[in-house]
Order: structure tokens, then C-alpha cells, then sequence
């Protein structure tokens, strides 16, 4: 991969955790409070809940918590309508573990940030902006291409040029760092930009997206950077 001057980052499964997105973490979340249904239902809870929170909820302004709360709200009136405490006991756990992972991976973002253009490329709510910056992280991104706001998803190119526009580089000039090798992963490379697969503890071997480097944590890119960053 030719040597960035600016990293991209997903941020669901990769700035809140080491490669594991947020249906992955939620699923056994669900099960420990009780949902029994089938995992393709309980996926479709989920997934509804998704697709229409910044239909049903005016997301303005609101941090982490929040919005995981009003997340798993829509989703546990499916899965536990019985249970109307089980939201916001998944809701809880889940924050907990992603602010835990976010404080972890800050000092990192942090020393990147010295070095590199930052900038997030999520599929996301349209309050991810904001949600940054109620977690502490809004200073280290020059660019947050949000799809709720910016209009488009991943692997769709627009939504990385947007990103790419406002850090003012190339996509050769570019790293994207996430979780997803359909999203993150292929859609840069259709692009030409470096890609970094943040796989999880696991060694893995991408099974697409050529020359994807993979990472088990967030903490490895600053050692993957080192020699790139020389060479420019």
C-alpha cells in the first residue's frame, strides 16, 4: 500500500471495538436478557430498529448512550415486550463496553492525529458528528462522512470521496481502517485507496479486497503506519 498522508476510520466495530460490529455484539447481549426468538428474527428486530431510529427519533445532540438506548428500546419491544427493563439493561452493558474501547483507542487517535489527517467514514444515523464530540473524540477528525447526513452508504464511493474532499487528499493518498471487508474493505479498493481490515483477536486472511492488511486491535496501526509513513 503506497504511504498515507490521511486514515479513515468506520466507527461501529472499529473506534468502539476490535472488529466486531454492532448486531455481532448486541446478539448475545439479547440472548443473556432472555430473547429466545430465532437468530434471523431476532436479526430482523435489529436490523428495524436500524434502519428507521432517525425516522422515529429526533437524534439531535444525543451521545453514545442515548442513542444506543433508543436502539435497543425499539428493538426489545419485539424481542422481550414483556420485559421493558431488558432495553435498558443491554443498552447499559453495550455502552459500557463501547465507551471502554473508545477511551482505549483515543491516545491512539490521538498520536495518529500528530501525523495524519483523521477523518470517519460510518454508516451511521446522521448524529455521529456530535456523538463524537460528546464522547470526547470530536476534536481529532477533519472529516465526518456520516451516511445519514452526507446521503449515501458504504461501499458506495461518494460517501469516501466526501471524506477524501474535506481532507483535501486523493484516494491514493488515503488508508481506510473498519471492520467490514463488504463495506469498508471492498469499497476502498474500488477506490485504490490502502485498506486495513480490523478483523478482531482471531488471525484471520481476508478472503477478498487484495492487499488488505489485518489488525486483531486498533492499538497494531501505529506499528503498520511506521514504515509506510517512513517510505513517504
Amino acid at each position: 500500500m503506497a504511504p498515507p498522508k490521511a486514515l479513515l476510520f468506520d466507527f461501529g466495530g472499529t473506534l468502539d471495538d476490535d472488529g466486531r460490529p454492532w448486531l455481532e455484539r448486541l446478539r448475545p447481549l439479547w440472548r443473556e436478557a432472555g430473547a429466545r426468538q430465532p437468530d434471523a428474527a431476532l436479526d430482523r428486530a435489529f436490523y428495524d430498529a436500524d434502519d428507521n431510529l432517525p425516522k422515529r427519533h429526533d437524534l439531535t445532540g444525543l451521545d453514545l448512550a442515548a442513542t444506543v438506548a433508543l436502539q435497543c428500546a425499539d428493538t426489545g419491544r419485539v424481542l422481550l415486550p414483556e420485559d421493558p427493563d431488558a432495553a435498558a439493561r443491554v443498552a447499559r452493558r453495550y455502552t459500557s463496553e463501547s465507551r471502554a474501547a473508545l477511551a482505549r483507542n483515543k491516545p491512539v487517535l490521538a498520536r495518529l492525529a500528530r501525523r495524519f489527517k483523521l477523518g470517519v467514514v460510518s454508516n451511521f444515523y446522521g448524529n455521529l458528528e456530535g456523538l463524537l464530540a460528546a464522547e470526547g473524540l470530536g476534536g481529532l477528525f477533519g472529516a465526518v462522512a456520516d451516511s445519514g447526513r452526507v446521503g449515501v452508504e458504504k461501499p458506495d464511493a461518494a460517501i469516501f470521496q466526501w471524506a477524501l474532499s474535506r481532507l483535501s487528499v486523493t484516494p491514493g493518498e488515503a488508508w481506510m481502517v473498519g471492520d467490514s471487508l463488504k463495506r469498508d474493505m471492498a469499497g476502498a479498493e474500488r477506490l485504490g485507496m490502502g485498506h486495513v481490515w480490523l478483523a478482531g483477536p482471531s488471525p484471520k486472511t481476508p478472503p477478498c479486497c487484495g492487499d488488505a492488511r489485518v489488525l486483531s486491535s486498533l492499538a497494531g496501526l501505529e506499528a503498520l503506519v511506521a514504515p509506510a509513513e517512513a517510505a513517504r
